[in-house]
């Protein structure tokens, strides 16, 4: 057991020798506990100089291990769900070296990434993909006559996603030759597990088993409703030791739950269960944070980590000022909504802590669902709860809102039912990378009719527009981004803002900026050194089209700024607005470029995307160039 994040770099004689899986079989099975404690104290090294994941990748110790030594990746595909489990993976697999750089700009992703490694067989991220990912691979492989392995690990809380069970049936329907091992982390299924389960599991995997299985089929197969008898006999001697029952019916082979840290078992265990044809399911019992006990006490605030900072001088302090964040300000803003209007109720899927809803569920229980890893039922229960009069909002992140978009249209938006989105973790957002950003959010809803589409420029704002938002009769949406603003106070009281209405906050010459959300704090830095004007859009949908007018008719460039993607975003709007008014102009319209943007700190990903101070006055000072050389060529 570890106590603390170790400093300096452990001694790993065993791990230095198993760089990869060929070395990693090469070690004597009996060695395997040993290098489980030396990978586990690695981890625990690299997380502390680099900051990440690392919760869930302490409990999954003994069975990447496991896996690794038994698969032969990479030609064997082992599929890991989200991902935040992976970096014990990630060290197997050629990359311990360059672990410290995890989440940093230039150096690993957060997740498996097939660009990064042949043993990241799937990119991942979101939820609950793994199994369908995995069963795609193993019938892929049965179409082309070949013998690898698919193996997919979903942890218990990925299992609450629909996904996951279409993907389960599918798999039965074919019979596919596929392993799902349900890394079971919470014991949200069953707290059954120890010494008669594990000796179970070993014997329902082996040969002798299944041998005998098959034998009484053949003998007892001629004997009317004898095979009927014979499987529910099993059925009831498999459930009052496990829990398999639902992944019996649905067509696998359910073994476990095992003791996920135990590689005795484990070893023999998967080996056994991988001989075995058809659909597999292996339930393993694992903790999260396992080995270090800090983590083992607080799985949640362990889930991912800070790197450790350098030890401060003696006698030097360095005083932290709380900045309240844009979650903070909506999860207080929904506790004075709700506390004025009982017909609110908070939706979230999963996400209760990233989105600040810990005090509304404690103070009201009955106006609150977290509904799990469930988007698109999230999305239709707000439906539901808006037909019958009740006014629900629904706080999801910008990346995962995608997962639910149908149902955004179909459900909400068509019906013109009174439902709120907060939409958190707009724009890039750091570390975790594309997977997670929140890029397209203004794209996709933009084309959705009847949609009221905010995006506010700072922590007040924000406060305003989702009360804007809910008061307004109609499917609405705030989006804005992770982390803190620019330091404006709230107003407590709340008032709604006059519908697609901008304002202007610099008057200046020749170049009008038109900023959509958070981008007004760089736009008005480089308005200073450019002399140009700025409006703060506050509304995409629907835009201020007098005000467009104007600024159109005043400047010669109007430049358009959003975090966002520039295709379909804000400022393609502004376009088809310019287009309809007949302006014969050039706009300028900035935001994220048409490709995915990797990892980073978010300062530096938004000036590579030329977002920030500098990279605005250089794209606006390269067009007034280029109007510049037009003009020029046309006098001539």
């Amino acid at each position: 057991m570890f106590h603390e994040i170790p400093r300096t770099r452990p001694s790993t004689p065993l791990l230095d020798a198993a760089n990869t899986p060929a070395e990693l079989k090469q070690l004597d099975e009996k060695q395997l506990p040993e290098l489980a404690n030396e990978l586990r104290e690695y981890l625990l090294y690299s997380v502390g100089q680099s900051g990440g994941h690392f919760g869930a990748g302490l409990g999954v110790v003994e069975l990447t291990v496991a896996l690794h030594y038994l698969l032969n990746t990479p030609d064997d595909y082992l599929v890991w769900d989200v991902g935040h489990q992976a970096y014990p993976h990630k060290i197997l697999t050629g990359r311990r070296e360059e672990m410290p750089t995890i989440r940093q700009k230039g150096g690993l992703s957060a997740f498996p990434k097939r660009a990064e490694s042949p043993y990241d067989a799937f990119g991942v991220g979101h939820s609950s993909t793994s199994i369908s990912a995995a069963l795609g691979m193993a019938l892929a492989s049965q179409l082309q006559g070949e013998d690898r392995k698919a193996v997919a690990v979903i942890g218990d809380g990925a299992m609450t996603a629909g996904m996951a069970f279409e993907a389960l049936s599918h798999a039965a329907h074919t019979k596919a030759n596929m392993l799902v091992i349900l890394n079971d982390n919470d014991m949200a299924i069953s707290r059954n597990v120890g010494g008669l389960s594990n000796y179970l599991a070993k014997i329902l995997s082996g040969k002798t088993y299944q041998g005998v299985r098959e034998r009484s089929k053949k003998i007892l197969g001629g004997l009317p409703g004898a095979l009927e008898i014979m499987r529910r006999t099993e059925e009831h001697m498999k459930g009052m030791v496990a829990p398999g029952t639902l992944f019996e019916e649905l067509g696998f082979h359910y073994i476990g739950p095992i003791d996920g840290h135990d590689l005795s078992t484990l070893v023999p265990t998967i080996r056994n269960v991988m001989a075995l044809p058809g659909p597999q399911f292996l339930h393993v019992i694992t903790q999260k944070g396992k080995g270090f006990s800090p983590a083992e006490a607080d799985p949640v605030g362990y889930h991912a980590i800070n790197k450790i900072a350098p030890v401060p001088a003696a006698g030097v302090t360095t005083p932290k000022v709380k900045q309240p964040s844009y979650s903070n300000i909506f999860g207080q803003w929904l506790c004075d909504m709700a506390e004025q209007d009982e017909k609110l109720v908070g939706i979230t899927p999963a996400m209760e802590d990233g989105s600040d809803l810990v005090e509304f569920a404690k103070r009201f229980p009955d106006r609150y669902h977290d509904v799990a890893i469930a988007e698109q039922h999230a999305v239709t229960l707000a439906a539901g709860l808006a037909c019958a009069g009740a006014k629900p909002v629904v706080a999801i992140y910008s990346t995962f809102l995608q997962r639910g978009y149908d149902q955004l249209i179909h459900d909400v938006a068509i019906q013109d039912l009174d439902v709120l989105f907060a939409i958190d973790r707009a724009g890039l957002v750091g570390k975790d990378g594309p997977t997670h950003a929140g890029s397209f959010d203004l794209s996709f809803l933009r084309c959705i009719p009847k949609m009221l589409i905010m995006a506010p420029a700072d922590e007040n704002e924000t406060r305003q527009m989702l009360y804007t938002g809910f008061v307004h009769e109609g499917p609405a949406a705030v989006r804005y981004p992770r982390g803190t603003g620019p330091g404006v106070a709230t107003v407590k009281d709340m008032q709604a803002l006059p519908i697609g209405k901008g304002e202007i906050c610099r008057e200046g010459k020749q170049v009008a900026i038109l900023s959509f959300g958070t981008m007004l704090a760089p736009a008005l830095e480089a308005a200073e050194q450019l002399n140009a004007t700025v409006a703060n859009m506050r509304f995409v949908k629907p835009l201020d089209e007098e005000l467009i007018a104007k600024l159109a008719a005043s400047h010669d460039v109007l430049v358009t700024i959003e975090e966002n993607a520039i295709a379909g975003g804000a400022g393609s709007g502004v376009n088809e607005v310019l287009a309809a008014q007949g302006y014969q102009g050039m706009a300028l319209n900035l935001g994220l470029p048409d490709s995915y943007v990797e990892h980073g700190n978010p300062e530096d990903m938004l000036a590579d995307c030329g977002l920030d101070k500098d990279g605005i006055i250089t794209s606006i000072e390269n067009r007034l160039k280029q109007l510049k050389q037009i003009d020029q060529k046309s006098r001539a």
